[in-house]
């Protein structure tokens, strides 16, 4: 999201930076940038698993507590400071190794991510084929003898005459009015046709992360494919981003609610809805404290604090925005998304479990299996399946490039604002040489084991280091940097508000926010549980090396802060930290106009 010359225009505020062209442009982008895969694929299933519709009583309470609290404060943060997630920290020196592990953070996510969005674009090149190829059991794209559209009967080793065993099928013992004896069973092996399709012909996906495999060329196509698309749009610098953004935010919308209307025409449509947020909502669940984990955890995730890329696009903003507004609707659209994902996943789900006779629990599952397993099955069962498989993956591959644009526009403007002079005039180049090498790193993970390694970094990368990231945030703007302080600051850019106004983000920023954030810290390594991929199993280098990239993601905050005290003036360790944690000379609105009597420059401060 760096600027060039050419993105400045006469009306821009900020000469140097730029601004988005309209409050639209950035609402549209932050949206697109906030809603992605995890409304389709994660939200719908921690909903359904915790008592459906009455999830919904926790989920609104912890939005209020967790959410949008911590998002308006990046949210501000970004917009008064006019800089990306490091310089930002100049309001706390001390913490700003908080930025350097968000921008760690964000370049591991954002190269995982963009193979997601690969395997998205093949499965859209596959779509245009009639029938879908993961219809059926064919053999042009390897399915074996386990593959199968219902599942295979089991078998019965049979004792006949007290002396000769015979193995025999269900339909005999029902012809004969016989039953198998306990432990007599034969189990036959099965897979239906669009999860083989996704691990034999998609993936090639070995046994183990152990074997490594060679790389898959069709997939490191469509990865290529998905970092030019994304360097496309950022060489070319905010101006082209925010256009492209009213694209890639409304079209998912549409296509989201056709999909709606088409599910809820579908026979047994209801069952997945009334099992999703209807009738057969369990209240009960709201006594359980893993639930209100899970409301606040989904949160958390969904709004993408934590990251860096909200400080980003925020920072684009004008100094007199009005980002208090901002945040409350763009959570509010947020979870409205989540939710009417739910309806269209469940809608189709509910028929495909009427049509193949099964409970929708059978045939619900989260992320990478929703996605690429039960819900394209669901679509080869319609009428027209290629259309609506089109639809849908053209719809998720809209909705993961705004986050993938946001998240790589964001490691750029770290990099320009550490080094302005430098790298400024140069963003075509620092636009091609970031999105080449991250495409290179990300040649990992279309290895025949690359899914092995795109669900470790998924589980060790994308939780604690988040979480932590958020929490010193909030620590350092209300605790050291002082609470009433950034609400003056914030005040300079909405006006002022009363007492009262500010009550509510007081108690949330300074005790509630915090406490929430570190419970669901200690919850989740207190429930912590090796690693899996379905029913295979890390090996212990492996868990060894998630927990290498975590340490190595936040040892930054530690040797940063030691290298601020370690340098700061003062004779004992406390008048160290305090200076360490005092403001930068230079801190404050990015532009003279703005900085006002509370952080005019001195003539010699730079």
């Amino acid at each position: 999201m760096s600027v060039t010359n050419e993105d400045v225009v006469e009306n821009d505020d900020n000469v140097e930076r730029g601004n988005w062209s309209s409050k639209a442009d950035y609402l549209l982008s932050v949206i697109g940038c906030v809603v992605g895969l995890g409304n389709i694929w994660r939200f719908p299933y921690v909903a359904y698993k915790n008592g459906g519709g009455a999830f919904l009583i926790p989920y609104t309470l912890m939005l209020g507590l967790v959410g949008i609290p911590v998002f308006f404060l990046e949210c501000s943060f970004g917009q008064f400071a006019s800089l990306g997630p490091v310089g930002v920290w100049k309001a706390v020196p001390m913490l700003q190794g908080v930025g350097i592990t968000m921008t760690l953070l964000m370049t591991i996510t954002c190269i995982s991510y963009n193979v997601v969005m690969g395997y998205c674009l093949y499965y859209l090149f596959a779509s245009f084929q009639s029938p879908l190829p993961w219809a059926d059991c064919f053999s042009w794209w390897g399915a074996d003898e386990t593959c199968s559209r219902t599942p295979k009967d089991p078998f019965c080793n049979l004792t006949l005459d007290n002396v000769h065993f015979e193995i025999v099928n269900t339909t005999w013992l029902h012809v004969n009015n016989e039953t198998c004896p306990n432990g007599s069973g034969i189990y036959v092996p099965h897979q239906g046709p669009s999860e083989q399709y996704w691990n034999k012909a998609v993936l090639r996906r070995t046994s183990s992360m152990d074997e490594t495999g060679e790389i898959v060329w069709y997939l490191a196509l469509c990865l290529l494919l998905a970092w030019l698309i994304v360097w496309t749009v950022l060489t070319n610098g905010i101006k082209t981003s925010e256009k492209v953004s009213y694209f890639t935010t409304i079209v998912p919308y549409v296509i989201l609610i056709i999909l709606l209307l088409r599910g809820l025409t579908l026979e047994g449509a209801y069952k997945g809805i009334e099992f999703y947020i209807g009738s057969q909502s369990d209240f009960s669940k709201l006594t359980d404290a893993q639930v209100w984990k899970d409301a606040a955890a989904q949160n958390f995730y969904s709004l993408s604090v934590g990251w860096g890329n909200l400080i980003t696009l925020a920072s684009y903003n004008k100094f007199h925005n009005n980002c208090y507004i901002d945040a409350i609707i763009v959570c509010v659209v947020n979870s409205a998304t989540s939710v009417l994902a739910g309806l269209a996943i469940f809608s189709i789900l509910g028929h495909m479990a009427h049509v193949q006779d099964k409970l929708i629990s059978e045939v619900t599952q989260s992320g990478f299996g929703l996605v690429f397993i039960a819900y394209p099955e669901a679509l080869a069962q319609l009428p027209w399946a290629p259309l609506w498989s089109i639809l849908f993956f053209f719809m998720l591959i809209t909705l993961g490039f705004d986050t993938v644009f946001a998240n790589s526009g964001t490691i750029i403007t770290i990099l320009v604002d550490q080094f302005p002079k430098f790298l400024r005039s140069k963003h075509f180049y620092l636009t091609t040489g970031v999105c080449l090498l991250l495409y290179i790193l990300g040649l990992a993970y279309v290895t025949q084991a690359g899914i092995y390694w795109l669900n470790l970094v998924d589980y060790f990368c994308t939780g604690w280091i988040v979480i932590i990231t958020a929490l010193l945030e909030l620590v350092g703007l209300s605790w050291i940097y002082g609470v009433n302080r950034f609400i003056k600051d914030i005040e300079m850019m909405i006006g002022e508000r009363t007492w009262l106004f500010w009550l509510w983000w007081r108690v949330c920023w300074v005790v509630v926010s915090p406490c929430l954030l570190v419970v669901i810290l200690i919850w989740s390594l207190a429930t912590l549980a090796p690693p899996t991929y379905g029913s295979v199993e890390y090996p212990a280098w492996a868990t060894a090396l998630g927990w290498c990239m975590i340490s190595f993601s936040i040892v930054w905050i530690l040797i940063v802060a030691i290298g601020r005290v370690v340098q700061a003036k003062g004779s004992t360790v406390c008048q160290k930290i305090s200076y360490a944690c005092t403001s930068a000379s230079d801190w404050g609105p990015f532009l003279e106009q703005h900085r006002g009597d509370r952080y005019r420059k001195e003539p010699d401060s730079t």
